[in-house]
């Protein structure tokens, strides 16, 4: 396993290991793909989870016990997914970080006018997910996301390490060459939880005012952001 790096890196050092482990590791196994973040950047390495599934966070708890799961509490969420985060939160050997944006929907709806999300998205994601990552990823160096090629034209490069250049810091995604069978035959293998309104027709699940259900056979982003010319919050590009 790599030697931890002790000191904080510059983010020329940090982008110069990026794109050299993105290579290195692009055909290497999710474990693997954690083992070397674990490695190179120890306690500076989390993961981010918006709890479709359980999937992500459980394949890096199994490397990585005790390792910290930033989740951003926009406030918008379904019930049903912050019930899989409070499961993961009993049942695996992690440390859940809610993030809350800087204000409540309510202080929100008083500055910006109601429902925000219905006239400016953008906005209201920036406000509720964006800023508050910003804040979540303060402390590290690298995180690991949920990301897979599969699931979208627009995530069909994601590297499985890449460089994060907004935000100045490495970019994991262990499970970005893996399929939706793959993710399914994990899943029933190790019994994951998984939220109740991706087998309700929600293959994508995000704040409750921009998800809708999507047809079987569909792009599975497409129920996010239906009505708008949008298909990422702004996390992911």
């Amino acid at each position: 396993m790599t030697q931890v790096v002790e000191q904080r890196l510059s983010a020329l050092e940090l982008r110069d290991i990026a794109l050299r482990a993105g290579k290195e590791l692009e055909e290497s196994s999710a474990e693997q793909i954690v083992e070397w973040a674990l490695g190179m950047f120890g306690e500076r390495f989390c993961v981010t989870s918006s709890f479709a599934d359980a999937v992500l966070v459980h394949v890096v708890s199994r490397v990585a016990p005790g390792i910290d799961v930033v989740f951003l509490d926009t406030g918008l969420h379904f019930n049903e997914t912050l019930r899989i985060r409070d499961v993961v939160a009993a049942t695996m050997p992690v440390n859940v970080r809610s993030i809350r944006p800087g204000r409540t929907v309510g202080q929100q709806d008083g500055e910006h006018g109601p429902r925000l999300f219905s006239r400016d998205p953008d906005m209201c994601c920036y406000l509720r997910k964006v800023e508050p990552l910003e804040r979540g990823l303060e402390p590290y160096d690298a995180w690991a996301a949920g990301l897979r090629r599969d699931e979208s034209p627009s995530r069909a490069d994601t590297p499985v390490v890449g460089f994060d250049g907004g935000r100045r810091k490495v970019k994991v995604a262990p499970l970005a060459r893996w399929t939706q069978a793959e993710v399914d035959a994990y899943i029933a293998r190790h019994d994951v939880p998984v939220n109740e309104l991706v087998k309700r027709g929600y293959p994508s699940v995000g704040c409750w005012p921009c998800t809708r259900r999507v047809p079987e056979g569909e792009d599975p982003r497409a129920g996010r952001w239906a009505m708008f010319e949008k298909t990422e919050c702004g996390i992911h590009g």
